[in-house]
């Protein structure tokens, strides 16, 4: 999977934010090598009762896993940086919706990422830019009592 260019390794990400990220890298690389159909069931049985991320905290999350992972902060770390940021996410209480997919244009390309409310983190690209194939959404409702 890739995506649609390299990124920087952001600074200044708080030291608990990276303790977290450190925290998930192990298990997000390990379920990064699971077959979709199991990943997908992994991952909704983790978003269980957790509320919906807000782009804050979906944001600080993918920050925090760029910040502790060379390889997640790569062209090519899509899948662990996304399911690393959805677990630094569920840590708090809440889960964005986590996607698969591939690129609407030439040339195909598949990719990994987290959303919240509809609009891509921080992938810098239009929201439409990728097909969804794989999408593990927040239930609704959840976390709210």
């Amino acid at each position: 999977m890739t995506t649609p260019s390299a990124i920087e390794r952001p600074h200044g990400v708080p030291f608990r934010h990276r303790v977290a990220a450190r925290a998930v890298l192990l298990p997000a690389v390990l379920l990064s090598l699971l077959p979709p159909r199991r990943l997908r069931t992994v991952l909704r049985v983790l978003r269980r009762g957790a509320a919906p991320a807000d782009e804050v905290r979906a944001r600080q999350a993918r920050d925090a896993m760029c910040a502790v992972s060379l390889r997640c902060a790569g062209p090519k770390g899509c899948l662990p940086r996304s399911l690393g940021a959805a677990l630094v996410c569920r840590l708090h209480g809440s889960w964005p919706t986590w996607c698969t997919g591939v690129r609407v244009v030439a040339p195909f390309t598949a990719h990994a990422w987290i959303e919240v409310a509809g609009h891509p983190v921080d992938e810098g690209v239009p929201d439409d830019y990728f097909a969804r194939l794989i999408v593990v959404a927040p239930v609704p409702g959840a976390g709210r009592r």
